[in-house]
């Protein structure tokens, strides 16, 4: 006799990964400027620990082509003399990396419990209205994609809304969402409102 429920093998439910292979992408190489910023970093580190680059390399190349690419992961395994599954599982891991092209301005709204407790799902349904996606989505014009974060860290400014990565919008209400979309596509990065404490304690 056994307490455990019975569990039935379903090959079409429980048998099946959901991992997406990256896409192929053109091929890559790194423009020159940013090898050169590659290689000034990898001479930071001793000659047999090239991989603790890995989260720069990553960045370089998102800059470069705005997503990473199978091609990409390649070349930068190449450089750090690291296998192509090794450094896609960085790549994997951290949200910060885009695994499919993405619009010119990736809106990250935070949805964790502080910023989910002032409100963050109404901005994101603001949001999306707004720009006619829902999230994960990018627009028609390849302007915006909207995309749910977990913590960005100003959990006393939430909700919070980050901008490629970057660019901060703090205690962000559903009704500045047209004006701050607006204000975006009119003058990109300027728009932001900026994080508090990069103001407060330049």
């Amino acid at each position: 006799m056994s307490f455990h429920p019975l569990m039935l093998y379903d090959p079409e439910r429980f048998q099946r990964s959901e991992r997406r292979l990256l896409e192929e992408g053109e091929p890559f190489t790194f423009a020159p400027e940013r090898r050169a910023a590659l290689d000034e970093l990898l001479t930071k580190y001793p000659p047999d620990r090239k991989r603790s680059a890995i989260l720069a390399a990553l960045y370089l190349v998102q800059e470069q082509q705005g997503y990473l690419t199978a091609n990409a992961v390649r070349h930068v395994g190449g450089i750090l003399e690291m296998t192509p599954a090794e450094v896609e599982d960085v790549a994997t891991y951290y949200v910060m990396f885009f695994k499919e092209k993405v619009g010119k301005h990736v809106v990250q709204v935070c949805r964790t419990l502080s910023c989910a407790l002032a409100g963050a799902e109404r901005v994101t349904e603001a949001l999306s209205h707004t720009l006619g996606i829902a999230p994960g989505e990018t627009d028609p014009s390849g302007m915006f994609t909207l995309l749910e974060f977990e913590c960005l860290g100003a959990c006393d400014r939430a909700p919070v809304v980050m901008v490629n990565n970057e660019d901060w919008h703090e205690r962000v209400r559903p009704e500045d969402c047209g004006r701050l979309v607006e204000d975006i596509r009119a003058r990109g990065p300027a728009a932001s409102s900026g994080c508090h404490l990069r103001i407060e304690r330049p």
